[in-house]
């Protein structure tokens, strides 16, 4: 799935089945792998240590 960058709000938690990753296990708005993660009420959630883009799993 390919979609604008600019269009990206870093402020939204996205899911991964609206915004699937086009390289797995990397962050497609700065292309890297590096993230913080927790898992909290069912939930796992991944923030990107370089841009701050959310998703949960």
């Amino acid at each position: 799935m390919e979609y604008d960058n600019d269009n990206i709000d870093l402020n939204k938690i996205y899911t991964y089945i609206e915004l699937p990753d086009n390289q797995a296990g990397r962050f497609d708005n700065s292309g890297i792998s590096h993230f913080k993660s927790k898992v909290g009420n069912g939930e796992f959630l991944r923030e990107c240590n370089n841009c701050g883009m959310k998703k949960s799993i």
